[in-house]
């Protein structure tokens, strides 16, 4: 296969920091697809060539070989040159505390340069990876190097982000008064940290993973056009609206002829309920 991706589960101590591990290869010229809104990412980019990221607000940035990726908050185009190979983890919203330690808004639809925000440590890393085919050395490198750069405590933040994320998983359409009662927070306070955390309010991350959740529904099968409308959304017309921004794909896209990253990622991801948290393999 020209493109594959593998997923790993993080080690205990690192599920609180990292949603998942992955490694990614596209043995192709040119690269070029369309990646979801997600979490931050991390990326080792083991391969020469340039890349770049097209953001939700028109802005097209170019991407080094060792960078972060915000949290985005749209549906955003990947293009690289070929052949590509990528070692990555997506960042819970403690794991980028306590490896930024910056607020997550400050960051939301943009990429930064890996070695300004982690120092030569991170290029060692990558080195080390590229003396190695093996994919699980590479993750076991990519999961050390996070070890050794965790700096911030991100104690206070774990607690937030595990009611935030349960809030998210709950319902298709999850009420913000209940969250404001289940944190003890005003809902300027919650709104505050969600911002520092995820990048966004809660309202605009409730649509997020209302669309993700839906378009992954659509793709496996395991849910109409109808039961979907009646899950939250107001009726089709809003369904792919909200589908083309946070996916880039409208629903009968995703059901039909979704994209080759839109297939790989949904597929593994859904491979891993169970071991994960229902908000990484339900979306």
């Amino acid at each position: 296969m020209d493109v594959k991706l593998d997923y790993r589960v993080p080690p205990e101590d690192l599920q609180p920091y990292v949603t998942l591990f992955y490694h990614f290869t596209a043995n192709i010229p040119l690269f070029e697809d369309v990646e979801r809104a997600d979490h931050a990412q991390l990326r080792f980019r083991l391969s020469p060539g340039r890349a770049s990221y097209g953001f939700p607000d028109g802005t097209r940035q170019e991407a080094p070989m060792l960078h972060v990726v915000g949290a985005t908050t749209g549906a955003i185009n990947t293009r690289a040159d070929g052949p590509l190979v990528v070692v990555g983890m997506g960042l819970q919203p403690a794991g980028w505390i306590a490896l930024l330690g910056i607020e997550a808004s400050a960051m939301i639809n943009r990429a930064i340069d890996g070695v300004v925000a982690f120092g030569e440590g991170i290029s060692i890393a990558a080195d080390a990876m590229r003396a190695t085919d093996d994919i699980d050395a590479r993750i076991d490198i990519a999961a050390d190097f996070v070890r050794r750069s965790l700096h911030d405590d991100a104690s206070r933040s774990l607690d937030f982000a595990r009611r935030i994320d349960a809030w998210l998983a709950g319902s298709a359409s999850p009420d913000l008064d209940e969250l404001v009662t289940t944190t003890g927070l005003s809902r300027r306070q919650v709104e505050r940290r969600c911002n520092a955390l995820y990048g966004a309010p809660p309202k605009v991350l409730a649509r997020k993973y209302r669309a993700l959740r839906a378009a992954s529904a659509l793709a496996s099968g395991s849910a109409s056009l109808d039961t979907l409308i009646e899950d939250g959304f107001y009726d089709q017309s809003h369904l792919i609206r909200e589908l083309k921004r946070f996916t880039g794909l409208t629903p009968r896209q995703m059901r039909e002829q979704p994209t080759l990253l839109a297939q790989l990622t949904i597929s593994q991801r859904h491979a891993l309920a169970g071991q994960v948290h229902p908000i990484i393999s339900d979306t």
